[in-house]
């Protein structure tokens, strides 16, 4: 590992946590950065992050939530300033990271066609405006340090996230697919994830996009069905269209439409996922088993 010291911006939520815990756990001096530090200034902010090698950024607030005018403008601004206030914090600092290290995701792209961090085949709408803003701001520092977007999917994990919240429904049998059930669900195992960031943190000649996703992409429906299974429960109780419309307005985009992204970049770099299909990780993630991490494949 090319440093020991790590900023992450976001250590509290739902995968700043686990990233947080895992890099401890390997000997790191995490240093969190919350929404006040964030409003320290530019040198202030700096001076508390020399010394990093790494920067991590996953500030912003949720999506899942109705997409009133004054919601989508925190979506945008608590994502796009945050990043252009660590920007300048990074250029006023004397030593600037090892790499800079950002959080985006596989929404960027159109929910038709399959996509590798390749494709520019981009979605129109609020979301994917969000990404490439996100991005953009994030780029201005390539001339300084390395810069990866992780362009996450849909994380699994059962005490957070999108499958702690469907699992109380689910185990009561009152689960069921989303919409038509047919949009793409490209997911990742939360130990992959960890697992996946620390395999870039090791391999330099990574930078720009990676899809943090599983290789198999499946469907709503599929999953729906997968983890009722897994459960030993029934999966009948379709949430139609019209219900989250009504609930979430055009927010209900993030749960309706889907994106065929693939982990080309990641495959292509010899990284090993642990759960490369749905019904491994369900079947972890709801059976709790213990697994051993076995170690990522070193490259010679």
């Amino acid at each position: 590992m090319n440093g020991k010291s790590m900023v992450i911006c976001g250590a509290g939520g739902f995968i700043g946590s686990h990233l947080r815990k895992y890099f401890e756990e390997k000997g790191y001096q995490v240093i969190p950065v919350g929404r006040r530090e964030l409003t320290l200034g530019t040198d202030l902010l700096a001076e508390r992050m020399e010394g990093a090698d790494i920067i991590i950024n996953l500030a912003g607030e949720s999506i899942i939530r109705r997409w009133t005018p004054a919601n989508k403008r925190k979506i945008y601004n608590s994502r796009i300033d945050t990043t252009r206030t660590l920007a300048g914090a990074v250029r006023a600092m004397k030593q600037p990271p090892i790499a800079f290290l950002n959080a985006s995701a596989i929404g960027i792209y159109a929910d038709q066609g399959e996509h590798d961090e390749t494709s520019q085949s981009y979605a129109g709408d609020f979301l994917a405006e969000v990404c490439l803003d996100w991005e953009k701001e994030a780029s201005t520092l390539d001339v300084l340090t390395r810069v990866i977007f992780l362009r996450f999917g849909i994380v699994l994990d059962s005490g957070q996230g999108a499958l702690a919240k469907l699992l109380p429904l689910f185990r009561m049998g009152l689960g069921g697919r989303l919409g038509s059930g047919r949009q793409a669900f490209a997911w990742i195992h939360i130990q992959d994830l960890l697992r996946a960031v620390e395999f870039l943190l090791q391999s330099p000649e990574i930078k720009g996009p990676v899809n943090f996703t599983a290789p198999e992409v499946s469907d709503n429906c599929t999953f729906t069905n997968q983890l009722a299974r897994v459960l030993k429960r029934p999966a009948l109780i379709p949430v139609p269209s019209f219900a989250l419309r009504l609930i979430f307005g055009k927010g209900a985009d993030s749960l309706l439409k889907g994106q065929h992204a693939f982990p080309a970049t990641l495959q292509q770099a010899g990284f090993s996922f642990l759960y490369p299909t749905l019904q491994l990780a369900l079947e972890a993630i709801i059976k709790k088993k213990k697994n051993i991490v076995s170690p990522i494949r070193t490259r010679f």
